[in-house]
């Protein structure tokens, strides 16, 4: 059965269905749980007004079927009233009524409430989305493109399709146009990966796209943006002539403004998160002074320079979007219209470095941005967050509740979810590791280690941390069992012994991989959903969403959570885990050297404010102690 309904002389597909289960005898208090929702249908509220709801409907489809129908039907109607006082219908019969009714079918239109054309399932899946109207849908399918659906649970792909077709049959009606790119089924058509090179050209020569279907007036310019790798722009704009060009022999072969940024790039390879972060600077850069500015990257000034600062606190909305592929049309270069200063003082300076590097090489003549100030930050007492570390209540009744749900009888695939989750916490929050850390930690870099005794084995691991300095971590028991659950899940023994020639083996790795090409192109699945052999380990982002879905829903169904602790919960992430630690570790007296090394922190100074943050909550618990203390010895004098 369609997920989406029609309206058929004003009642939709599950009125129809409600009035035929009513005519079949079904008890009017079943009807409303199975068809309607009470929050939006009142009507559905007790038996006595549904049946009453029902009754009226049936006797509009009988009233219109004797007015449009065939006039054997209308007799056949008209007598079942005389002789019985209501019409007495079988299935054959109520599917005449209801032909003829179709005669008056109602359209759609973008303010219709999503409950009145979907099925009550599908229609709180949406609305749990914030989607109300069909116009907010359609709005919700062209910003988020051809995946839209992946973020409504229990919406997949084949109902996302019959929902998207629906809403193309009736843009007329509902004003309003579907996006191109936005699935339907028919993949043939969806440009889901933009072509191999793309090129962009200033936002003079784009054509006004309307963007729906009889709106009037104008829309704003739809423009062309491509990641660096795939970019490519007008010979009059790739800088081959560019005014700023150095005459001197030039240290790289770069024929224009693009080859020379990715040889400045290429510098990086071996870093991927400098790369990712300059990559980022320098392809927003390219793109706003083609698109926007309509300069070569080597004609710029300090004028120009000064703009983009400018550009910076506001960028173009043209330029903004929600975080999709690289490979998508979609892909946008800014996910915010409103950077912080940090984040405009660090393009400032990145792009700096990188006109520095390419004056350096001979490419260009001189560097405007060293005329450019930074822009003005203010400075924070402390960089780190450490405010989103768990108190150490919530962090021991966390684990808890981890150990609860990894050990449940249910759905497979789900303890496995949480056996995964409860090691990476206890990795980072245990062991003090970052995420990209806990990422790349392998089997054979975890051993035991020649500073336990029999009674007290110590575990150690060694990471490559932060400007790929290496360094040992202990590892806790109950770290080394999660880990060891979640081994025997990958079908591997964890204490087997280490194979010295090959000793690869991410500590952390998915279980069960997702039934889409990238998930399978990356590790190597073809058939079976779990990998026992060649496994790759989770990608830093793949360990932070997971944590987060996971909490998420420990936040909506733990027992015995405080509102403030559920909000606590609700905003950590993986790397509060490494605080975590960081502030328990100090608060245990653990000294301030020793949570250094941990934590590998290139300065002591750094590891200091945990035990400032700890002084802060030693300070407000005593301050408590004497308002409790000061009230007590108020009450006691009023007694006496």
């Amino acid at each position: 059965m369609s997920e989406v309904l029609t309206l058929t002389y004003g009642y939709t597909a599950k009125d129809l269905a409600a009035v035929r289960a009513y005519v079949q005898r079904v008890a009017p208090a079943i009807i409303a749980r199975t068809y309607y929702d009470v929050d939006e249908d009142t009507f559905a509220a007790t038996p006595s007004t549904m049946e009453r709801h029902l009754r009226g409907m049936l006797d509009g489809l009988v009233r219109v079927a004797i007015e449009q129908g065939s006039p054997a039907l209308a007799e056949h109607l008209r007598a079942s009233v005389r002789k019985h006082g209501e019409p007495k219908l079988t299935a054959v019969t109520f599917r005449m009524v209801t032909e003829a009714a179709t005669l008056a079918a109602a359209a759609p239109h973008a303010s219709h409430s999503i409950g009145r054309w979907f099925r009550p399932r599908v229609a709180s899946r949406l609305k749990g989305e914030g989607i109300a109207t069909l116009g907010a849908l359609i709005a919700f399918c062209n910003r988020r493109g051809g995946s839209w659906w992946r973020s409504i649970p229990r919406i997949g792909a084949g109902r996302a399709a019959v929902i998207v077709a629906w809403l193309r049959r009736h843009e007329t009606q509902l004003r309003l146009r579907v996006d191109a790119d936005v699935s339907d089924g028919n993949y043939a058509r969806d440009p889901m990966v933009a072509a191999d090179v793309v090129e962009v050209r200033p936002a003079g020569t784009y054509q006004v796209d309307a963007g729906g279907v009889g709106q009037s007036g104008s829309a704003p310019v739809r423009l062309t943006l491509t990641p660096l790798e795939r970019m490519a722009v007008p010979h009059g704009l790739s800088g081959i002539d560019g005014e700023n060009r150095s005459v001197a022999f030039c240290y790289i072969q770069a024929r224009h403004d693009l080859e020379a940024a990715r040889a400045y790039l290429n510098k990086y390879r071996d870093q991927p998160k400098t790369l990712r972060a300059y990559t980022k600077e320098l392809e927003r850069f390219l793109l706003w002074s083609v698109v926007v500015r309509g300069k070569a990257l080597s004609s710029l000034v300090v004028d120009d320079c000064e703009a983009y600062k400018d550009f910076l606190k506001k960028p173009d909305p043209r330029f903004v979007g929600e975080r999709f592929s690289r490979s998508s049309p979609r892909w946008r270069p800014f996910a915010s219209e409103n950077l912080s200063p940090e984040s405009q003082r660090y393009a400032t300076r990145a792009l700096r470095a990188a006109f520095t590097w390419l004056v350096d090489v001979r490419y260009l003549a001189g560097n405007p941005w060293k005329a450019v100030n930074d822009p003005k930050i203010v400075q924070r007492e402390t960089a780190m967050q450490i405010h989103r570390a768990l108190p150490a209540d919530l962090w021991r009744r966390l684990r808890d509740e981890l150990d609860k749900r990894c050990g449940e009888d249910g759905d497979p695939k789900l303890g496995m979810q949480w056996r995964v989750v409860r090691a990476a916490l206890l990795l980072m929050g245990d062991s003090g590791l970052r995420r990209e850390e806990a990422a790349d930690a392998q089997r054979g870099k975890l051993r035991v280690s020649i500073y336990g005794t029999l009674e007290r084995p110590v575990w150690e691991l060694t990471v490559i941390g932060k400007r790929q300095k290496e360094r040992t971590v202990p590892v806790s028991i109950a770290t080394l069992e999660a880990l060891k659950a979640h081994w025997a899940d990958r079908g591997r023994d964890f204490m087997a012994p280490i194979d010295l020639l090959n000793p690869s083996g991410p500590l952390l790795s998915p279980v069960t991989i997702p039934r889409t090409p990238a998930s399978r192109a990356k590790h190597g699945a073809k058939h079976d959903q779990r990998i026992n052999e060649g496994e790759q380990g989770y990608s830093a982002d793949g360990i932070n969403r997971l944590i987060s879905r996971m909490l998420t829903i420990i936040v909506e169904t733990m027992d015995d959570l405080s509102l403030d602790e559920r909000v606590i919960l609700g905003s950590v992430n993986a790397h509060a885990m490494r605080h975590t630690f960081g502030t328990q570790s100090v608060a245990d007296e653990v000294p301030v050297d020793v949570v250094q090394k941990v934590l590998g922190h290139a300065s002591l100074q750094t590891t200091s404010i945990y035990v400032q943050a700890e002084k802060k909550r030693v300070l407000e618990e005593v301050a408590g102690y004497y308002a409790r203390r000061a009230e007590s010895a108020t009450t006691g004098k009023r007694d006496n």
